[in-house]
């Protein structure tokens, strides 16, 4: 904790974190991911850079990210909710079983190695991409989302997920409603409002997960780093709506394309960092 790089070391970063944040908010806004899918390998690749432990670093750069997304996440959903885009029906089908899920995988953060955190971010990362930018209208496994049991247990695994890969849930529930018919603006839409599910409940889980271990960057409660999570909000909230202006510019198979590259990219980084 007494650890602190010159400000001359420190610039570099600055930097990447600035340009991070530019692209997170608004990808928050295009994609209504949150932007932790962007803010996570930049984290974790500064805090490697700058010596910290890396038995630790993934945990800090997830918990960090999902602190980021509660208000990244409160922007996008007021500016989707206003243009009448969000399935406030489906949202509220998950309001337990997302943080739910949030609580379960808190409770694993605290045993699992960073490699595993990686891993499971990339793995999860690949296959929704391939599935995004290889889509066909025959993939449709509906012309509706299920209820009951189904859409409780996807909305739990939505946030058990998110909560490892320190995203928003728009990567899963993105993908889950378009695969049930649902347009991928409305998907992006409603991601927001799970965002707030998941990130909320996520950095409680996050700070108590990394609570009292030592060696972890300065200004860290638990695995949230309060310095980096002050730098990169107005940021991020000051782009997030011109992410949301764009979304509902593009056509449907333009976000699917650029979604799945993105998340292509993230997947290849993580693997290789895994390896």
């Amino acid at each position: 904790m007494e650890f602190l790089p010159p400000l001359n070391e420190l610039y570099p970063f600055i930097l990447a974190l600035i340009v991070a944040g530019i692209v997170a908010g608004f990808l928050a806004g295009l994609f209504g991911i949150g932007g932790g899918a962007i803010l996570v390998p930049v984290f974790y690749q500064m805090l490697g850079a700058l010596g910290f432990s890396e038995a630790h670093n993934m945990h800090v750069a997830v918990g960090t990210s999902l602190a980021i997304i509660v208000p990244t996440s409160i922007q996008s959903f007021r500016k989707h909710h206003a243009r009448g885009a969000v399935d406030m029906d489906l949202l509220r089908s998950f309001m337990f079983v997302v943080p739910l899920g949030v609580v379960c995988a808190a409770l694993v953060t605290a045993y699992i190695s960073g490699a595993g955190l990686r891993g499971i971010f990339a793995l999860v990362a690949l296959l929704i991409a391939i599935r995004l930018l290889f889509a066909k209208d025959g993939w449709k496994l509906g012309n509706d989302i299920p209820t009951g049991w189904i859409r409780r247990f996807t909305g739990w695994l939505i946030g058990f997920l998110s909560t490892f890969m320190g995203i928003g849930g728009g990567v899963m529930n993105n993908t889950f409603m378009t695969v049930f018919g649902r347009p991928m603006h409305q998907a992006v839409a409603t991601s927001a409002g799970t965002g707030i599910l998941i990130s909320i409940p996520g950095v409680i889980g996050y700070v108590w997960a990394g609570w009292g271990i030592e060696n972890l960057p300065p200004f860290s409660i638990g695995f949230v780093n309060l310095l980096t999570f002050a730098m990169m909000i107005p940021i991020t909230m000051f782009m997030a709506p011109f992410g949301v202006k764009a979304a509902h510019i593009l056509t449907k198979r333009q976000l699917e394309i650029g979604f799945g590259i993105f998340l292509l990219i993230v997947s290849i980084r993580f693997f290789v960092s895994v390896l």
